[in-house]
């Protein structure tokens, strides 16, 4: 990472930065200074639920940064993933207060989910959806697409307002999974991880303490129970988890790439020295690929099992577009070295990630390359970019009284590294797991989030909030939270324990969510619902997950009296999850892609001529979880295939919506290919879905499945 090494060492690196361990809540804490429960964001988007906070939805009493630099005379630019749009208000339909622009940027180019096909992605330009701008077969790669935007954005900037101040913030989507990116830079990796994760994790160490960025008698906290010694695992094993780990490495190197372009266009411009650039991370590295990793996150939300077999037939594609995969939680145990553990859970390895601050103009010469030791969190990042500023706090924002500040400025720790942190108690709370810093001490449950299958069954911890052990730490003497003391300080153990509680209560912690169990009734329901039959026709912008019915109870889906006989009438999604209904060599085709396997019902006759009735329906078997596949010619039966297992509730992570008489970026099937539109005329097409408006425990609890590895 050649150009975060030269930011880091022209800069200040802060080794004791927090956040809250996942990715809509810490950027709800980044942009609006408050706690992530404070303004509705303990869990993610995907999730809005009926408690203040966990509405996924950021207050107006909360105004954020970009609304603040803008209403200064600053031009507020977002480029990347968002992620702080709630379920149900990401369709077309809006309503766009939580989308960028009702953030106050002014302009905003990327994806709205927790996560999206890098080679094929779902765009957003401003408030409506776009298709990519070239295929992936042409070489395109969402990261350098970003940051071809970013520059131009700049450019604009440059040359119609010379000089007018700006705030970009650019978040990839990388080095979030799918881990996506092409052979030339995997191949300078390949070998280097084969002597595997125990011994990776002690290189780290012992650069991250020669560097300075870890101080002197640091522990080495050990592996967690789960995570396979290097040594005691297969061949096969060690050759698929490497080599995950090398396109990994190789996706970090092409994401600095980009970023070091933006800073060279920054250079070239003679913008960069006075130009704040912060460059962090929303979590600690995910564990979310499980023990084995995954060529298809999906399988997961279609509760689907992995195999190490299925990885191993993907080894030489590993990364490309017919995967969408993430590496087995090994690596992500060694990427968080020194720490435990990983994204969700408050325990270090969670919440502490890297903060690099680079401004020539503001830090003092003498001070570059510096690592700062400081308590840093999320929070502060608001007030320190508005003091450094001057630009104020605002008791009001459209008439509506703000939010107290939770943040603090650290902007006197860029010059002074004996300046002590103004941020001296923090909560942290994330499904379940919970922890507090209070000066020195961090009080830190053992919880084990419930709902992730792999975690549950083979993690060593507590279950039962009423069964949880909090452990104690001296950050002071303890850098890496390895040494318990509870049992030596019982009454300081009592003291935090009941300080988070307060907190909690101040934040709106309460009622604690445990893990992905999440009851039926406590979702927010959409003010719009798709209801029970919705027609659709073509010629508008895709159709978003969220607009449309539930599939998985049962559907008939009719392409309505269409001429032509070749092409797709309608498709939802890729081969690595999705569907689609099209004609190929004359006959009427259905294709499943249920997490990458692929189901597919074919017509046994030709596609009758004139006009008449095409279509799909699923009618499941509630007795087994199967059902079967029907194709029709208007009333007649031309074809059926059985379903063995339930139709997915949850498609897609990120997709590109429905999209009727074409399809665009990757197919679903090898059937047709994705400019394969329909060659005839499509009056609608309509979905028919039985009765059921109210989604059950099953349903729900494969929707938060599917939102947390789209996180």
């Amino acid at each position: 990472t050649p150009h975060l090494d030269r930011l880091a060492a022209g800069g200040l690196r802060y080794n004791r930065f927090h956040v809250t361990a996942m990715c809509s809540p810490t950027r709800a804490a980044l942009l609006t200074g408050r706690n992530h429960h404070a303004v509705g964001m303990g869990f993610l988007t995907d999730v809005p639920l009926a408690h203040p906070g966990y509405s996924a939805r950021v207050p107006r009493s909360a105004a954020p940064l970009p609304r603040l630099l803008r209403d200064q005379g600053y031009a507020t630019l977002a480029v990347g993933k968002w992620h702080l749009t709630p379920r149900g208000e990401r369709s077309d339909a809006g309503p766009f207060t939580h989308w960028p622009l009702g953030f106050g940027f002014e302009r905003f180019y990327g994806f709205l989910n927790g996560d999206t096909n890098h080679w094929a992605p779902s765009l957003v330009r401003d408030n409506h959806y776009i298709d990519p701008p070239a295929p992936p077969g042409e070489g395109y790669h969402l990261t350098e697409d970003l940051a071809d935007t970013g520059i131009r954005y700049l450019t604009d900037l440059e040359h119609s307002a010379p000089g007018k101040p700006f705030f970009l913030y650019f978040a990839p989507g990388a080095t979030h999974a799918p881990h996506h990116v092409a052979p030339e830079w995997v191949e300078p990796y390949r070998g280097r991880f084969d002597h595997g994760w125990d011994a990776w994790r002690e290189e780290i160490f012992a650069r991250q303490l020669a560097s300075g960025v870890i101080p002197e008698g640091t522990t080495l906290t050990p592996r967690p129970e789960g995570v396979a010694a290097w040594d005691d695992l297969t061949p096969d094993q060690r050759r698929m988890y490497a080599r995950q780990q090398e396109v990994f490495a190789g996706f970090l190197t092409h994401t600095d790439a980009q970023i070091g372009r933006l800073i060279e266009h920054l250079e070239e411009t003679g913008q960069l020295d006075n130009t704040i650039v912060l460059v962090m991370s929303d979590n600690g590295a995910s564990a979310e690929g499980g023990a084995d990793g995954s060529y298809n996150e999906h399988r997961f939300s279609c509760r689907l099992p992995e195999s190490l077999e299925a990885n191993l037939a993907h080894y030489d594609d590993w990364g490309g577009p017919t995967t969408y995969n993430h590496y087995s939680w090994g690596w992500a145990w060694a990427g968080n070295t020194p720490f435990r553990l990983w994204k969700r859970y408050s325990w270090l390895g969670g919440t502490r990630t890297p903060l690099i601050a680079h401004w020539p103009a503001g830090i003092p010469a003498s001070e570059h390359g510096a690592v700062r030791d400081q308590f840093v969190h999320a929070t502060d990042i608001l007030p320190t970019l508005l003091q450094a500023t001057g630009v104020d706090i605002r008791e009001e924002v459209d008439g509506v009284r703000q939010l107290p500040l939770d943040g603090a400025s650290f902007l006197a720790t860029f010059a002074d590294p004996a300046e002590p942190s103004g941020h001296p108690t923090q909560y942290f709370e994330l499904l379940g797991s919970r922890s507090l810093v209070h000066g020195r001490w961090k009080a830190t449950t053992d919880h084990i989030s419930n709902g992730i299958l792999d975690e549950e069954q083979l993690l060593t911890g507590s279950r039962r909030f009423e069964d949880d052990h909090w452990a104690l730490f001296d950050l002071e003497n303890d850098f890496s939270e390895a040494v318990d003391l509870s049992a030596e300080h019982p009454d300081v153990v009592d003291r935090l324990r009941s300080r988070w509680l307060a907190e909690a209560e101040r934040n709106n912690v309460l009622p604690v969510k445990d893990g992905l169990l999440v009851a039926p009734e406590e979702w927010i329901r959409p003010a719009w619902p798709p209801g029970n039959t919705r027609r659709y026709r073509p010629g508008a912008g895709p159709v978003q997950d969220e607009a449309l019915p539930l599939l998985a109870a049962g559907f008939r889906m009719t392409a309505e009296a269409p001429q032509g006989t070749d092409g797709v009438l309608c498709a939802l999604g890729d081969r690595n999850g999705g569907f689609a209904l099209y004609v190929a060599d004359g006959r009427l085709t259905f294709s499943l892609s249920r997490a990458g396997d692929l189901i597919e019902a074919v017509a046994d006759r030709p596609v009758p001529p004139g006009p008449s009735e095409l279509s799909i329906a699923y009618t499941p078997d509630p007795t087994t979880g199967k059902g079967r596949l029907i194709l029709r010619h208007d009333e007649t039966v031309v074809g059926e295939t059985a379903l063995n297992g339930p139709f997915p509730v949850a498609l897609q992570h990120g997709g590109a919506g429905l999209r009727l008489a074409h399809d665009t970026g990757l197919p679903v099937s090898p059937r047709y290919t994705a400019r394969s539109p329909w060659n005839g005329t499509l009056a609608g097409l309509r979905i028919e879905t039985p009765r059921n408006p109210l989604v059950g425990a099953p349903e729900r609890l494969a929707e938060v499945r599917a939102a947390l590895h789209a996180e």
